[in-house]
């Protein structure tokens, strides 16, 4: 099946341009130019009309107005027309790249906030550096890396990581955002989001619940899904990205690898199985959790395969540790709760009171945390690795 790209930002580039010349013509008084430019935004308007059927009285109408000063002349009736109606439609474009602007976050996380992965690390750490160095044409960075696993491994922090190491702009885009709020745009928003990354390199874009975008061929879909999906592919091919010490980079995460298009996981070769912790990570995941509290009373060795036994991921190894720091306050401050009646600014002037870290909190931490994670599930993600995975 066929999937058409969705135009429409390109082809309002293509308006913005010869808008200018148009003006330009107008300024310096060169009727015919002006004339001739007139035309050609009255082509792009009509092309416009076609890529997005939503606005196609709008396009039309602005067509006409060109279309009415080419055919008239410069008469200040006709000649005001053709910029209100480029302004409005420039207003539409403004709108879609403020919104893309708002999806960049501040990352702070480096790779040393995330423990274990550490093969996985490397590997984005290379294609950061490849970018950057000075090197023969024929070697080429990895523009996309999708990110594959149970949920809570880590995806997000890598993604996280990789901008905050790199000082790069970091764009955190949930899927379900994107199709929610921009219902019937979200291919306009996805090339605005390219485009904008591009202006701020180096950039890492981070895609998560990417199998909400582009879901398997065999699957019912409507032509705006698929345009969605034909709009991601075109990027993702990086036509415009010529410059290869330039880093626009890609991070895709899935929980579902295999409800992806197949066409979407030919542009990413490198696919990723981010598992669940070993027992080595699992201990690195703790020390990060409890760093600057007193771990010398733990058995982390047990701690750890115990969390390997119940399948935690690092998201609950995180919320096992804040449990079990919850048991060490409220043994330490038994009564913690009644001084929620002091004023806030009161709080703020008091200490917690903390001790070590021993096995007990961890014990009563265990009874509460559940991993909903099977070895069914696993097996599926390990299967699914092995035929499609790096």
């Amino acid at each position: 099946m066929a999937l058409n790209i969705d135009l429409t930002l390109p082809l309002k580039r293509e308006l913005e341009k010869a808008h200018k010349a148009f003006d330009d013509a107008k300024a310096k008084g060169e009727t015919d130019e002006a004339k001739k430019m007139a035309l050609v935004c009255c082509n792009i308007l009509i092309q416009l009309a076609k890529s997005d059927p939503n606005k196609k009285t709008e396009y039309i109408d602005a067509a006409k107005s060109y279309k009415n000063y080419a055919d008239s002349g410069a008469k200040p009736a006709s000649s005001a027309a053709p910029a209100n109606n480029f302004e409005q439609i420039r207003d539409d474009q403004k709108d879609l790249a403020g919104y893309a602007e708002s999806l960049i976050a501040k990352s702070t996380v480096t790779w040393k906030d995330i423990g274990g992965l550490d093969s996985v690390k490397v590997r984005i750490m290379e294609t950061i550096v490849i970018a950057g160095l000075q090197k023969p044409v024929s070697i080429k960075p990895d523009k996309g890396i999708l990110l594959f696993g149970p949920p809570g491994t880590g995806k997000t922090l890598l993604a996280a990581a990789a901008a905050g190491s790199l000082n790069a702009t970091f764009f955190n885009v949930k899927v379900s955002n994107v199709l929610s709020k921009y219902f019937g745009e979200s291919s306009k928003l996805i090339t605005s989001l390219y485009e904008t990354a591009r202006k701020k390199q180096p950039s890492i874009i981070f895609i998560d619940e990417f199998d909400s975008i582009t879901m398997s061929r065999e699957e019912e879909s409507g032509d705006a899904s698929r345009k969605v999906l034909s709009t991601l592919l075109s990027e993702l091919d990086g036509f415009q990205d010529k410059k290869s010490d330039e880093l626009l980079l890609t991070l895709a995460a899935t929980n579902t690898p295999w409800d992806l298009d197949e066409a979407i996981l030919s542009r990413f070769p490198l696919r990723i199985y981010i598992p669940l912790p070993d027992s080595r990570s699992c201990e690195e995941i703790i020390k990060i959790q409890l760093k600057g509290l007193d771990i010398t009373s733990l058995n982390l060795g047990k701690v750890s395969e115990i969390c390997t036994r119940k399948n935690y991921s690092g998201r609950d190894i995180q919320f096992l540790c804040q449990e079990a720091l919850r048991s060490m306050i409220r043994v330490h401050n038994p009564d913690l709760y009644k001084k929620s009646e002091l004023p806030f600014e009161e709080l703020k002037k008091q200490t917690l009171s903390i001790g070590p870290m021993i096995m007990e909190y961890f014990e009563t931490a265990f009874e509460r945390v559940k991993s909903p994670m099977t070895e069914k599930d696993l097996e599926r993600f390990r299967k699914w690795n092995n035929e499609f995975g790096l």
